[in-house]
């Protein structure tokens, strides 16, 4: 990728923040990783737009969604990342703009083309 595009990466737990923030980089990504509400909202509020939001909820309790609106109400794509296959999660996710739910582990393949795809998505 010839152009670096910014990820806001939101997730508790550091060292997988860690991992994806490195995989994503290496890939060409600039991610700005953020582990707690404050800093989601701090995120949120900043005038630099994200193209993209990767939403790991494990960790989180249910106000994570009011801050997944908020991305949806800004027109920035949403990937919620999920410990496990979930009805509720998975509805959850979608009434809030979220574009798809990912199931961890991560198949990193799949998660570069869901994020290019996303990327090139007017």
């Amino acid at each position: 990728m010839s152009t670096k595009t910014e990820i806001l990466a939101v997730g508790s737990n550091p060292r997988n923040q860690e991992l994806l923030a490195q995989f994503l980089e290496d890939e060409g990504f600039r991610v700005r990783p953020v582990a707690t509400y404050e800093a989601f909202d701090t995120a949120l509020d900043a005038a630099t737009p994200f193209s993209l939001a990767l939403v790991d909820i494990t960790g989180f309790d249910p106000r994570i969604w009011a801050r997944c609106e908020r991305l949806r109400e800004r027109d920035i794509p949403l990937l919620v990342l999920s410990p496990r296959q979930s009805a509720a999660v998975q509805q959850q996710s979608l009434a809030r703009g979220a574009r798809g739910v990912l199931v961890k582990p991560l198949v990193t393949r799949e998660l570069l083309e869901l994020i290019r795809s996303l990327m090139n998505d007017p």
